[in-house]
């Protein structure tokens, strides 16, 4: 009988991250940080929407700040879903943001600034021109403000992801499932070379600034000096890395209630987490390379997953779009369990082609 072991406790082993596709960057075995607390910089001018600041992953250095920054919109009429981090199971998975028409779901982190767990108080588009709620932002140098009062939910502040041993509990509402099925722009070229600069400022790393960033926040993406705000201070309950373990929750926010094995799961989310089996070969170097083909194996599948899930969550948005009947919602299920078996076959052939040392 094989020995089963999570996937997180390869990746917390080997110390590494796992790129993919839009919707998952990362996932580990270590819970972020929490969220430093800082001010907002002014914004520049009209037309730019705040995106908050967020811990990203290196396997070079650990857990690195991406200061909260303005970001010029796309086009007039988009909104910023911040991304989040949530324990699925077996690791932590970073859900990347993105903008569109509607703010969907963000874990409920509450990124302060309008961002307080469940869509955004901090303005509104009308006529192709943005509003901002002064309340909870910088604005000096903008037309069209309002005030409006944002109440803060002081039990969850400064908490960054969702799941797992102290993380939110929060689940999506109708309105964000709606919005996750909405078109999506991904982080814009500035955005990625904002996280990207930031990745090679080695005072943004927790191992230097233990959960205090020098630059917390900036007026402009990439803007790393001149007009940036230092963190006032760590978390209230920030601990060392060291100090930080996962433990999961019975469910994941993005999955499934209910996990069951793959045999009569619809839909890519209803699947359970992957499970790794353990080397046992007694050669270090040996082991260590299964785990890292087996860790990147496990990363690869899980971006299939999510890939089929977008295409499914599109094919149910253009139903609902053209009021299809009870008869072809059906028709659509059924080729959607067809779909996730298939694929879960086909990730059970890949996992058994990985020869285990010492078999």
């Amino acid at each position: 009988m094989r020995t089963k072991l999570p996937v997180c406790l390869f990746l917390l082993a080997l110390a590494m991250t796992v790129p993919s596709s839009a919707g998952i960057i990362f996932s580990i075995g270590i819970a972020p940080p929490p969220l430093p607390i800082y001010e907002q910089t002014v914004c520049p001018r009209d037309g730019y929407v705040w995106t908050p600041g967020f811990w990203a992953y290196s396997d070079d250095g650990g857990y690195f700040w991406v200061p909260g920054t303005w970001v010029l919109a796309p086009e007039p009429g988009l909104l910023w879903t911040p991304g989040w981090w949530g324990w699925d199971g077996v690791f932590f998975v970073f859900h990347e943001g993105y903008w569109g028409r509607l703010v969907g779901f963000y874990g409920g982190i509450d990124y302060g600034f309008g961002y307080g767990g469940i869509g955004y108080d901090g303005g509104y588009w009308r006529n192709g021109a943005f509003f901002y709620n002064r309340s909870v932002n910088n604005v000096v140098n903008v037309t069209n403000i309002y005030n409006k009062t944002v109440i803060v939910n002081t039990t969850v502040r400064n908490v960054s992801y969702n799941g797992g041993a102290g993380g939110i509990t929060a689940r999506p509402t109708a309105v964000e499932d709606a919005a996750a099925r909405e078109r999506h722009i991904p982080p814009v070229a500035v955005q990625q070379q904002h996280v990207e600069r930031a990745s090679t400022n080695r005072q943004l790393f927790e191992s230097v600034n233990h959960g205090r960033p020098q630059v917390a926040a900036t007026a402009r993406p990439g803007e790393f000096s001149g007009r940036v705000v230092q963190a006032r201070s760590a978390g209230p309950s920030y601990r060392s890395a060291q100090e930080r373990s996962a433990v999961a929750q019975p469910t994941s926010p993005n999955r499934g209630a209910t996990p069951n094995t793959g045999t009569n799961a619809i839909h890519p989310r209803d699947l359970p987490p992957a499970e790794l089996s353990a080397p046992r070969s007694g050669n270090a170097k040996v082991d260590r390379k299964y785990q890292q083909e087996q860790a990147k194996l496990a990363a690869r599948q899980e971006q299939e997953r999510q890939s089929l899930q977008r295409n499914q969550d599109q094919e149910h948005q253009r139903l609902e779009q053209h009021k299809a009947s009870a008869a072809e919602m059906q028709r659509v299920e059924q080729r959607h369990q067809q779909q996730t078996q298939q694929l879960t076959q086909k990730h059970a052939q890949e996992q058994q082609r990985i020869q285990r040392p010492g078999r």
